[in-house]
């Protein structure tokens, strides 16, 4: 188990340092004049020699890599052009709203998945099996800022059960936090119910149909002590495999629900940093959420050995 979380390790930093170097390839070397995208074409000359000075683009591309890098490595993620603070801080304010919105939409898309999953697969063809590959349909199909969109039309402005938009801050108390959270939490999070949903209806069937399953119930074994101590631990192998890479949906869906709700998040300040062409911060930004989604998978490998003794026996 160690030898395998050394390796998951070491697999974990070539991949970050893989994807920093493409993100600063794309926005600093590739050819354009990025003091010129920030500044816009109408800029003077000596205004763009300034803010390249500033932002070191008059040294050499490896130097500037390197000493990005190396200040990442110390808390250092540089200043913003536009807000005139350290990055840094701009991403820990965020942090604080995106963070619990992508995990309390995580936390509600598997509460739904998982038991609607079993219960259809449990039930095949009957009405719940029905009902949920009709849910599950729907839910794919239609996006999760359009859900949004009728949440704040059906609750906010109808019913006024929930704020429209806006984030009043975790001082304002956990209530009203939870609150203007919940809506956008609920519309990131049914997209990806659905899809996860139909995998792991597909998985329980699989699992129902192997031998141990059937030898269990020969041996006089119920069908819900079948299915809670055979079906839903083996089932659950593939359904954490789609788990893991849907968080990168949950972090890159955050962008489209913050913007819809108003919410002071890191895919708001992604959104706003693009309009404003801050590339100080869109490149810190994307190799955090690049950051996020390998972490995120590193952990779904080390919860496959958790539930799967054989992937250990393996590695």
């Amino acid at each position: 188990m160690l030898r395998l979380i050394l390796s998951r390790l070491v697999s974990l930093v070539v991949t970050l340092l893989f994807v920093s170097l493409a993100i600063f390839l794309i926005l600093e070397v590739l050819p354009g004049d990025p003091a010129a995208i920030m500044l816009g074409t109408a800029a003077r000359e000596d205004t763009l020699a300034a803010l390249r000075q500033e932002l070191g683009l008059d040294r050499p591309a490896l130097l500037r890599y390197l000493q990005w890098i190396g200040g990442i490595l110390h808390g250092d993620l540089g200043t913003s052009i536009t807000y005139k603070m350290p990055v840094s801080t701009l991403v820990a304010e965020r942090m604080t709203v995106t963070l619990p919105l992508s995990l309390l939409a995580i936390l509600i898309s598997t509460a739904i998945a998982l038991p609607l999953g079993v219960a259809a697969a449990a039930r095949r063809d009957g009405v719940v099996d029905r009902a949920v590959l009709v849910f599950s349909q729907m839910g794919v199909a239609v996006p999760n800022f359009w859900i949004g969109l009728l949440f704040i039309l059906f609750f906010s402005t109808w019913l006024g059960w929930f704020p429209a938009g806006g984030f009043p801050g975790w001082s304002a108390g956990i209530g009203p936090a939870f609150q203007a959270l919940l809506l956008p939490a609920i519309a990131l999070a049914l997209p990806q119910a659905a899809v996860l949903t139909r995998v792991t209806r597909s998985a329980t069937l699989e699992v129902i149909g192997a031998d141990f399953v059937r030898t269990a119930r020969a041996k006089g074994v119920d069908r819900g002590s079948t299915l809670r101590r055979h079906v839903v631990p083996n089932a659950l192998i593939p359904v954490t495999t789609i788990l893991g890479l849907q968080l990168s949906f949950f972090f890159g869906g955050a962008i489209l629900v913050e913007n819809v709700f108003n919410l002071p998040g890191l895919g708001r300040l992604a959104y706003q940093a693009l309009n404003q062409r801050d590339l100080v911060v869109i490149k810190d930004i994307v190799l955090i959420f690049s950051g996020l989604v390998i972490v995120v998978n590193f952990l779904v490998d080390i919860g496959y050995a958790i539930l799967d003794p054989r992937l250990r026996s393996r590695a």
